[in-house]
Formats: C-alpha cells, sequence, structure tokens
C-alpha cells in the first residue's frame, strides 16, 4: 500500500510541474518580445476610409492619388470607397450621408462642397479633406491654427498666389480688365473672386463676372467676356476647370491670356500658373489621414495645412499661340 501511494504522489508532482511549465510559456517575460507582436497586431489592422469627390477633373484626382500614396507609404491597411458626385449637390449629400451611415473610419472629402456636406453628415467619424480654398470661412473649422472639431485638412489657397498672378497680368500683358468666368453656388470660388477685386482695386484694374450653373454653360460664359476683357484669369472653381478646354478655345482664339490657379490646368492649356502641386496637398493629407487612423491624433488637435512651394509655371505652346514671349526674368518653369 505505502509503494503505491508513493507511486501517485510522484506522478501528482509531475502534472504539476508541467502545467507550471505550460503557464510560463503563455506569459511572456519578454516586454520588447510583447511590443513587437502589439506592433504587428497593428500593421495588420484593416480600415475603411470613404472617399467623396465633387466631380472629376486631374487637379482633384491628382489630389487623391497623392492621399492614397501616403496611406501606401505608411504600410496601412486600407479598402477605399470611392464615390464621385458628377458635381451635382443632391448627389453630393446624398453620398456624404451613405459613408457616413456605413461606419467608415475616416471620410476623405476632395473639395470644398464635399467637405460641407461630409461635415453636415456626422460629427463623430474624422474627416480629412484637400482642395479647400478657405475652410473657416467654409464653416468646416473653428481657426486654422485649432480646428475644434471631427474635420481638418489641407488647403488650395496659398496667400500669394492670387496678388502674384494680378500683378503679373498688369505687369507683363498690361491687363486692365480680367474676364473671371466661376459657379457663384461655389462659396470657394465667390471667396476668391471677391479677393481678387480687393486686390485688383488698388491696382486701377477691374473684374468682369460671368457666372455658370453647369460645365455645359462655360463656353457660352467665355464668349460672352469677348470684347470686354483683356485677359482671363480662371480661379479653382470645379464647375469652370472640369469644362476648361472650351474656355481655352475661346480665349486662344481671342489671343487673350488666360491665366489659371494651378498646374494641371497650365498643361491642359492656360497660360501660366502660380500655385503647387494637388498631389502634395493631397499627400499631406494622407499623412494627416495616418495619424487619426493610428491613434496618434484626433482631427481637432491637427492644424489645417497651407501648400507650400510657389511657383511660377508656364505653358510655351499657349504663350505662342497668343503671341506672348516668355521672359527670362519671369523665373518661370515650362510645362511639360
Amino acid at each position: 500500500m505505502k509503494k503505491r501511494w508513493v507511486t501517485y504522489v510522484a506522478a501528482l508532482f509531475s502534472i504539476v510541474l508541467i502545467l507550471a511549465a505550460c503557464s510560463g510559456k503563455e506569459e511572456s517575460s519578454d516586454p520588447a518580445a510583447d511590443d513587437k507582436n502589439d506592433d504587428k497586431a497593428s500593421t495588420d489592422e484593416n480600415y475603411t476610409i470613404g472617399v467623396t469627390q465633387i466631380v472629376e477633373h486631374p487637379s482633384l484626382d491628382a489630389a487623391f492619388e497623392g492621399f492614397q500614396k501616403a496611406i501606401e507609404d505608411a504600410g496601412l491597411n486600407v479598402e477605399y470607397d470611392k464615390q464621385n458626385a458628377q458635381n451635382d449637390n443632391s448627389s453630393n449629400s446624398t453620398i456624404a450621408n451613405n459613408l457616413a451611415g456605413a461606419g467608415v473610419d475616416l471620410i476623405f472629402a476632395n473639395s470644398t462642397p464635399s467637405a460641407q456636406a461630409a461635415a453636415s453628415a456626422t460629427q463623430d467619424i474624422p474627416i480629412i479633406f484637400t482642395s479647400v480654398t478657405d475652410a473657416v470661412a467654409a464653416e468646416l473649422v473653428a481657426s486654422n491654427e485649432e480646428p475644434g472639431g471631427n474635420v481638418t485638412g489641407t488647403t488650395d489657397n496659398h496667400p500669394d498666389a492670387i496678388p502674384n498672378t494680378m500683378k503679373f497680368l498688369k505687369e507683363n500683358v498690361g491687363a486692365k480688365k480680367v474676364g473671371m468666368i466661376f459657379n457663384s453656388g461655389e462659396q470657394n470660388s465667390r471667396l476668391q473672386v471677391d479677393h481678387v477685386k480687393e486686390i485688383l482695386a488698388d491696382m486701377d484694374m477691374e473684374v468682369v463676372e460671368a457666372s455658370v450653373a453647369t460645365s455645359a454653360d462655360v463656353k457660352q460664359a467665355a464668349e460672352s467676356l469677348i470684347g470686354s476683357v483683356d485677359s482671363f484669369y480662371i480661379i479653382t472653381d470645379n464647375t469652370v476647370v472640369s469644362a476648361l478646354e472650351s474656355v481655352i478655345s475661346v480665349a486662344n482664339d481671342n489671343k487673350i491670356p488666360m491665366m489659371v490657379g494651378e498646374f494641371d490646368s497650365v498643361k491642359r492649356g492656360g497660360l501660366g500658373a502660380y500655385g503647387f502641386e494637388y498631389y502634395d496637398i493631397g499627400y499631406e493629407a494622407g499623412e494627416m489621414a495616418v495619424k487619426i487612423l493610428k491613434g496618434e491624433e484626433t482631427p481637432e488637435s491637427l492644424p489645417v495645412q497651407l501648400p507650400q512651394n510657389l511657383k511660377l509655371v508656364m505653358n510655351e505652346e499657349t504663350a505662342n499661340a497668343i503671341g506672348l514671349k516668355i521672359q527670362d526674368d519671369w523665373n518661370a518653369e515650362i510645362a511639360k
């Protein structure tokens, strides 16, 4: 009997040792190893980003490409739900509401109307915008320095762009009357036109307006200004830029210099622009989105960013078509 009892005790002791060893394996004593596992878990996380864009045109498309590249460079696993309103206000609101209802992790709003609709649709989902002219005037943020809500992003309004453009038109082409075609329903467009008027008030120049409601109206609006203007300035108005070729043909046929608001419009045939790459402001917006998705920042703590690296880019073919020689002292890059 005593021998059998000793055998039972030995067996029980062996079982206890085995359980203790298993327990030691489950709870790692290496904090570095635990952190490494946590990092792997975070990189394996999947996110859904809802994308709302007011209309298709090269500048907005380039901004979205830049945004995607920043996400890719950060190594995040992201699925995009991209929707385009085709410049229809009703569709724009519907898209924003649908993305909010789908519970995406973040909304990327590409344009002022897109950002405004998204901000109206949700106060809970982070919203990163780009291609917005004045985020404060559009009531997207409390201030550029302290957004204060669920919305922040990058703007397409460098403070020196419009003043430099007006100075160029006056000093280098002798402009007196600047034709501006824009959609008065776009708040960012109205702000830019008013800003141009303020600048020209001290330059012995004036703005001659032509308002449009749809892209189909753009050519007729351009033609209506012939005889009343000696130059054009096409701002970053989504309606007009989406039909830019119709303005280019009118301007070139009448030998009228047409400055534009961004480089993609120069490549399409505009004479020149003081601007920056929309790809770059899209990329910067993507970097902001990464910080928010990883939990490092919140929209209210991320200041709105202005575009960097303002420069003059000109279209040599267009200059030749209207009989204008590009001077060395303009320090202009030639569009390719």
